[in-house]
């Protein structure tokens, strides 16, 4: 597990995993070999996968936060127009 990381499977491991087959050694580490390449293309298909939902969720982020300066600003100068209208209302 711990070179699932690294790319390379060491062979004395793959040696040790063969022999606990019941497969002859040749075929044995063969099947480990293309187990493994199978297991490091989907971590990588993964990986791939999740810097691709982390892009858009930064993009929506950034959307979503640049929406609600715009409403804010729009609010606080609504409040501050409803404010002089109010005052001059009281005012006379």
């Amino acid at each position: 597990m711990n070179t699932v990381r690294t790319d390379a499977l060491p062979s004395e491991d793959v040696q040790y995993v063969g022999q606990r087959t019941g497969l002859t050694q040749q075929a044995a580490e063969k099947r480990v070999s293309d187990t493994y390449a199978r297991v490091q293309a989907k971590l990588r298909d993964a990986e791939t996968a999740a810097s691709v939902v982390a892009e858009k969720a930064r993009k929506a982020s950034s959307y979503a936060a640049l929406w609600l300066f715009i409403s804010l600003l729009i609010g606080a100068f609504v409040a501050s127009l409803a404010a002089t209208y109010g005052g001059r209302q009281r005012d006379v």
